[in-house]
């Protein structure tokens, strides 16, 4: 998928990130985001894996969150600095394979956010993947993941379901398990029967 995501940035094809203000996608993203923010102790930190050019992250900061972004595309990451850096928000970005987390990431994570980059990833990876968020998340930790639904659709990523999701992710409890609102995003997507899963470190 690393090549796909490479051109489609490099071509501005990028229709998951146009979702429409106000439609039942952000405002249902609104609501997670701010269950996740209640009562938020600062500085806690949150990773937003696979940023893209970096709407979730800057959300996140601007409800305090301290925030990196990560993203393999170089194209991407220098996009959301600089949208960033024109909202005024305190965020940092870095290209990095969500499969093998640099050192610069750091650890003590309180909050995972990932749309649309776990469900990607081919078996291998999505095992790596998990590996690496446990290393770099503290106990109680939550990660909340927009995936599609299981299918083959040609370019489009193969998805998860909370079984697989669930085997994958040693030491998580999956807590939430919702149809994702996918209106205002591009009919493809809306035909994937996307879900929210959210699940809790507990080892």
């Amino acid at each position: 998928m690393g090549r796909v995501y490479e051109m489609a940035y490099r071509l501005g094809v990028t229709p998951w990130e146009r979702a429409s203000l106000g439609s039942g996608y952000a405002t249902q993203l609104s609501t997670l985001l701010e269950r996740e923010s209640v009562g938020l102790e600062a500085p806690s930190k949150a990773l937003d894996m696979g940023c893209g050019t970096g709407d979730h992250s800057i959300e996140l900061a601007r409800r305090g969150w301290q925030v990196v972004g990560l993203d393999s595309v170089a194209r991407a990451v220098e996009k959301a600095s600089a949208k960033a850096s024109a909202a005024k928000v305190d965020a940092k970005f870095l290209q990095a394979d969500v499969t093998n987390l640099p050192a610069a990431v750091g650890t003590g994570y309180r909050l995972i956010i990932d749309v649309g980059c776990y469900h990607g990833l081919a078996v291998q990876e999505r095992i790596a993947y998990a590996q690496q968020v446990t290393a770099v998340t503290d106990l109680g930790a939550t990660l909340l993941m927009f995936a599609f639904g299981p299918g083959r659709r040609g370019p489009l990523p193969s998805g998860a379901d909370r079984t697989e999701v669930e085997k994958t992710f040693n030491g998580w409890r999956l807590i939430g398990d919702e149809l994702a609102d996918t209106r205002g995003l591009a009919a493809p997507i809306r035909r994937t029967a996307a879900r929210w899963f959210r699940l809790i470190r507990e080892g």
